[in-house]
């Protein structure tokens, strides 16, 4: 296993997001974290769901509405966003939008 991981530019091999889709890549998983890229076109929803560890939301590029329990926040280009387990939590992507996902696992 490698001691690190290292990616110069996060959106350099990023491609074009297709219309009316929505792109996850997995850049990296271990014992301890899973790091997933998000694409979302403009209009693309995650519907309301759970996630049973913790997780961090780093919203790259875009403005998206972001539904955190009963709160909407209005996330942009370097919104940071901790959620505790079991907090529901949804994603409207207002305009194409890419964003980091961590997931920490083993808590």
């Amino acid at each position: 296993m490698e001691s690190y991981t290292f990616i110069q530019d996060l959106l350099g091999d990023v491609p074009p997001i297709p219309k009316d889709s929505i792109l996850s890549r997995t850049l990296m998983q271990n014992d301890h974290l899973r790091v997933i890229l998000f694409q979302f076109a403009a209009g693309q929803e995650l519907s309301e769901h759970t996630a049973s560890k913790p997780a961090v939301l780093h919203f790259i590029s875009g403005e998206a509405a972001v539904t955190l329990g009963e709160d909407e926040q209005h996330a942009q280009a370097n919104t940071y966003i901790y959620m505790q387990p079991h907090l529901p939590h949804s994603i409207m992507a207002e305009t194409d939008v890419v964003m980091l996902l961590v997931m920490l696992e083993n808590q």
